[in-house]
């Protein structure tokens, strides 16, 4: 019976160990990608997302502000 526990208990931690294994090779795989696909992101010339949100911005402003001007000429050519 004790010759039984020790030989679950070796593929208990035969399990455990394969099991860390794997997290590791996942991790460094996943690292790998990233660093990857940052790097082809990168020669790719992409904006990022706060270049992206920074630009609609002053496009929207631009735009409220020519309407603006639009409606002053409106407003001028109406008392010629």
């Amino acid at each position: 019976m004790q010759t039984r526990n020790k030989i679950f208990d070796d593929i208990s931690q035969l399990m455990t160990n394969a099991m860390g294994v794997a997290q590791g090779a996942r991790d460094e795989a996943e690292t790998a990608i990233k660093g990857m696909m940052d790097r082809w992101l990168a020669d790719r010339d992409f904006v990022t997302r706060e270049e992206f949100d920074a630009v609609r911005a002053m496009a929207q402003k631009a735009r409220e502000e020519n309407e603006a001007l639009k409606a002053r000429l409106d407003a001028l050519d109406a008392k010629d």
